[in-house]
């Protein structure tokens, strides 16, 4: 089974992201969930990314010691904010990961500015009207690394957090399933 460093949205470690983890720790999978942001969660998405933008370089720097920290061939998954950051790492450190697994967000590498590494399985997961994704570069991902994407309906952007109010448990449990599908696939 995979080794997985999930990294968490910008309202932080929240219960959600932690049961999220557990759910792929019941699928047999071994899940670390570093909190990048030193306890600090946010009921309101605006005032989560407001701390986010006021500490950039520290959570960036905590995501990189917990991918370094995790053992070769880890599964990079994200939700939003921590999605950027897997795939930033992945972009900059390649051969670090085996797989990534974006929910809620997914940037083509010519909007990253940096190269995609060749051969990297990708699975995103987006809801198709989220006014904080841009579907058209998930699509230019999905095409450039012969990766999957999947779009749910609708514009809730955290869907799959069951702690927040946009939870919505069949469209997170489709997510689940094919994303822990793709995790066996990885081998």
């Amino acid at each position: 089974m995979a080794d997985i460093v999930l990294l968490h949205h910008a309202q932080g470690l929240t219960p959600g992201v932690r049961a999220l983890a557990s759910a792929f720790v019941d699928a047999g999978h071994t899940v670390t969930t570093p909190d990048l942001y030193d306890g600090h969660t946010f009921d309101d998405l605006d005032e989560g990314v407001a701390y986010a933008r006021a500490h950039d370089e520290e959570i960036g720097r905590l995501a990189h010691e917990a991918v370094s920290a995790a053992p070769a061939g880890v599964v990079l998954a994200g939700l939003s904010l921590g999605a950027g950051q897997a795939e930033s790492i992945a972009m900059t450190q390649p051969g670090v990961a085996s797989g990534l697994l974006l929910l809620h967000d997914g940037i083509s590498s010519a909007d990253m500015e940096l190269p995609w590494p060749a051969g990297l399985p990708v699975q995103m997961h987006l809801a198709e009207h989220d006014p904080w994704c841009d579907v058209d570069s998930a699509r230019a991902l999905a095409e450039e690394s012969g990766g999957e994407l999947f779009l749910y309906p609708g514009e809730a952007h955290l869907f799959t957090d069951s702690s927040l109010p946009a939870y919505d448990e069949v469209l997170a449990g489709q997510v689940l399933e094919r994303a822990v599908a793709f995790l066996a696939a990885l081998g």
